[in-house]
């Protein structure tokens, strides 16, 4: 059997995978653990679109939920040298339940990082729409420097997994 060079699976810059509607994806009641753990939530295929709600911690006393697409951008690695709570700025965004980051986010992710800002886990629900791009088309390489960029530390910044490496932010 000959090898059909035209028939490619989508990737990442596959126009007609962001044109159609999404496939439906739906978490409810997922639980972020208090700070210092994380939770990661690895989608099936690569979102079009991904939306974040807040279940508990209302006013006046609104909890934080950190949320990255690394676990390196979730703890602050690589971030700036400027402490938040203990630990380095890193590559992330909070949402409380007023947050405007409550709305649908158009991003293409492969999977989402998430833990509570204090000692109390947090309650979310998560919806997503998908589309036919594998999860593991966002992969970066294992063990290679992104943009010969150094930890403060003196170390290599490294991007490695299924997903942006958060390191030095998301390119």
């Amino acid at each position: 059997m000959a090898h059909n060079p035209w028939n490619l699976a989508p990737g990442l810059r596959d126009v007609g995978s962001y044109q159609v509607s999404g496939r439906p994806f739906i978490s409810g009641s997922c639980i972020a653990p208090a700070s210092g753990s994380s939770l990661m939530i690895r989608f099936p295929y690569v979102t079009k679109w991904f939306q974040i709600e807040p279940l508990s911690g209302a006013a006046p006393n609104p909890q934080s939920l950190r949320v990255a697409f690394s676990e390196n951008g979730l703890h602050g690695k690589g971030g700036s040298a400027a402490a938040v709570g203990g630990v380095a700025d890193g590559y992330n965004f909070r949402i409380h339940a007023s947050s405007s980051f409550c709305r649908p986010m158009d991003m293409k992710v492969s999977e989402l990082w998430v833990m509570s800002e204090d000692a109390a886990t947090l309650s979310f629900d998560l919806v997503a729409g998908l589309t036919g791009i594998p999860y593991n088309r966002t992969s970066t390489e294992t063990s290679a420097s992104i943009n010969g960029a150094w930890a403060p530390d003196g170390s290599t910044i490294e991007a490695g997994g299924p997903n942006w490496s958060g390191s030095i932010g998301v390119g």
